[in-house]
């Protein structure tokens, strides 16, 4: 497993809080915190660590997370 500075975490953090803000309010769960978290850390193990990229990342996820709800 790969590790991360704590500059980059904080980045990877703040990036996760920004996502969820995007998320719509009847999806905001734990589960939904946890699916974006983990696209946020595959994008930084391939190599993504700039903040819009995380989010990005993330937000690309949130059809997808609607999707499976409807």
């Amino acid at each position: 497993m790969p590790k991360f500075d704590p500059e980059l975490v904080f980045t990877m953090r703040t990036a996760l809080e920004e996502a969820m803000t995007k998320v719509p309010s009847d999806l905001v769960t734990i589960s939904t915190k946890a699916f974006l978290a983990e696209c946020i850390l595959k994008a930084t193990a391939q190599g993504h660590t700039n903040y819009a990229d995380l989010v990005t990342a993330a937000t690309d996820h949130i059809q997808t997370i609607a999707s499976m709800f409807s």
